[in-house]
């Protein structure tokens, strides 16, 4: 009897439509984002993502203002806010990380002055934490869509952009257009953070394109098992998340970010080669033997 009831409480959750939409939304979600959480990481892009994972808020407040689609807009405003970096990097002294600051600072700006100003039928809380219980059959369309568009261009790119992401002098060296090879890697991530920001809201679709990539740069040392690793573990977050959060009534977008988190500090720690534990076994057999 304990047992049955158990297994109707666990079940409980595949009982609404909603719910079954958010699991598996989440999971395609996730596993978009840690393709691209790959070569985010490869890249050393880690504040780029950042940059755009906010930068899209003011392209969702001007679609709700003039009526056009969200995900058209924050795309427009998060690849506008990638170009506007490059520009003002390759055009004046500032390094990198300044000029992202001072970009993606202006563009997040802009989109809360938008909303304060120009009431809107979009909640705020809804941008900037996201609201994956809500996904509707047209946000899983649009995700389809994105993610179908992603795995094209991967398919089509993928020995380019891998050359490119390892080392553009030899990308540019074998003849490779090197900036039309970046331009695609920007559109790439600007695509995943519009389908990421309806799972965890613009101030955690950062996590989503660093996290992955990172926990799986640590428990493989090949990029291929990276590309694999990495999805699996992210749409496993965003699906334990989006069913913890139905028990606990929380955050969702918070919630698979901190099963996201648990993981990377788990292969931080018990990683077989890269982890603490595994480092710290290496130096200490080295410290044992005896000098020669």
């Amino acid at each position: 009897m304990i047992t049955t009831s158990l297994i109707s409480l666990f079940a409980e959750p595949f009982s609404y439509i909603f719910m079954i939409k958010a699991i598996f939304g989440g999971a395609a979600v996730g596993a978009l984002c840690g393709i691209l959480s790959c070569f985010v990481t490869l890249k050393g892009w880690s504040l780029l993502g950042d940059a755009l994972s906010h930068s899209v808020v003011p392209g969702v407040a001007v679609a709700a203002l003039i009526g056009g689609p969200f995900a058209l807009g924050a795309f427009i405003a998060g690849l506008l806010a990638v170009l506007g970096i490059g520009i003002v990097e390759r055009n004046s002294v500032l390094k990198n990380d300044a000029v992202i600051g001072v970009i993606f600072t202006a563009f997040f700006a802009a989109g809360l002055f938008i909303i304060s100003v120009f009431p809107t039928n979009i909640r705020i809380q809804s941008i900037l934490f996201g609201n994956l219980l809500g996904i509707s059959s047209a946000d899983l369309l649009q995700v389809g869509i994105i993610g179908l568009i992603c795995i094209i261009t991967f398919v089509v790119k993928w020995k380019d952009l891998l050359i490119y992401c390892f080392d553009p002098n030899h990308a540019r060296a074998i003849g490779l257009k090197v900036n039309a090879l970046h331009l695609t890697l920007l559109i790439l991530l600007s695509l995943a953070a519009v389908a990421a920001l309806q799972a965890v809201g613009a101030l955690l679709v950062v996590a989503m394109l660093i996290t992955p990539g990172a926990t799986a740069q640590l428990l493989t040392e090949r990029f291929g098992r990276m590309l694999f690793i990495a999805p699996v573990l992210a749409a496993l977050a965003c699906m334990g998340g989006a069913y913890a959060s139905y028990f606990l009534d929380g955050s969702t977008g918070g919630a698979i970010v901190v099963l996201q988190t648990s993981m990377f500090i788990l292969a931080l720690v018990f990683a077989p080669k890269k982890g603490i534990l595994a480092t710290r076994r290496r130096r200490d057999a080295l410290n044992k033997e005896p000098a020669r």
